[in-house]
């Protein structure tokens, strides 16, 4: 069965398990080695049962722990060729270990179909990731300026979202970010905000999605609440009630979250870390 777990969203670090029976991946690795491998320890998961890293792009708050983990763990890491270029430079004691992965392309993992997604960021390669096992599908979409048709191609039909929601706008424009930031956070090779997550989070559950998690939101241009609430309106406006049709939650920011688990009929249970049902 499918599950995801987030083990931190945000810009302090980015990592998460995407997990089929004994396939285990991590996605980014964000958040120090020890903080990995203590959430995987958590989950029942050995490290060194880990089947492959995969990398969204080469920024600091995804990549901070992956040079540690490397030294404890034999898995390949996976990310787009200039992502890898870019850390074999980084880490070269690691380059053999780097696996090029054209966006748009896939990939079998184990039990896990694997597919990549460019995505307009200012990274060398920035892309985002589709998990398929056993006839369901989540998404990975995080660190986006704007939703491009191959972002929504992505996101059409995927039964779990997990969709950014990074900023308010106003409170951007408005908040104490040098102007140079402020352009980088609000540009089309930024983060989505609100808003624009919204939309994105309206054109998968259209399409199908029962699950949405919201993610890498700002600390400071931005609230679990206030990213919630946006996302409620604009599903409420195409007839969607989030309390009822479907499960919406936001990603903690720094531990690890629930286990969602994707049901045959495509709705996710989740499960805090005890085992308790949580949606």
């Amino acid at each position: 069965m499918l599950t995801v777990t987030t083990l931190a969203s945000g810009s302090s670090g980015n990592a998460a398990l995407v997990s089929c029976g004994r396939t285990h991946i991590l996605l980014d690795a964000g958040i120090s080695a020890r903080r990995i491998t203590t959430a995987l320890k958590a989950l029942g998961v050995p490290p060194q049962d880990l089947s492959a890293i995969v990398i969204t792009h080469e920024h600091h708050d995804h990549v901070s722990g992956l040079g540690v983990l490397c030294k404890q763990i034999p898995a390949p890491v996976l990310a787009s060729p200039a992502t890898c270029r870019y850390l074999g430079d980084k880490l070269p004691q690691f380059r053999g270990r780097l696996q090029g992965q054209e966006p748009g392309t896939g990939v079998q993992l184990g039990e896990i179909w694997t597919e990549s997604f460019s995505t307009p960021h200012d990274a060398a390669g920035s892309v985002g990731y589709s998990f398929s096992a056993e006839g369901r599908r989540l998404v990975l979409c995080t660190d986006l300026g704007y939703v491009t048709p191959e972002v929504k191609r992505a996101a059409e039909g995927c039964d779990l979202l997990i969709c950014e929601t990074n900023h308010d706008e106003d409170w951007v424009r408005t908040g104490p970010y040098p102007y140079y930031l402020k352009q980088r956070v609000l540009g089309d090779r930024g983060h989505l905000s609100n808003e624009a997550g919204a939309e994105l989070a309206a054109l998968a559950v259209e399409s199908g999605a029962r699950t949405v998690i919201l993610a890498h939101l700002s600390s400071e241009n931005n609230t679990p609440a206030h990213a919630r609430a946006a996302v409620c309106r604009r599903l409420a406006a195409m007839g969607c009630d989030p309390e009822r049709d479907i499960c919406l939650a936001v990603a903690p920011r720094k531990e690890t979250g629930p286990v969602y688990r994707l049901e045959e009929d495509g709705a996710a249970v989740a499960f805090a870390l005890r085992g308790a049902a949580l949606c």
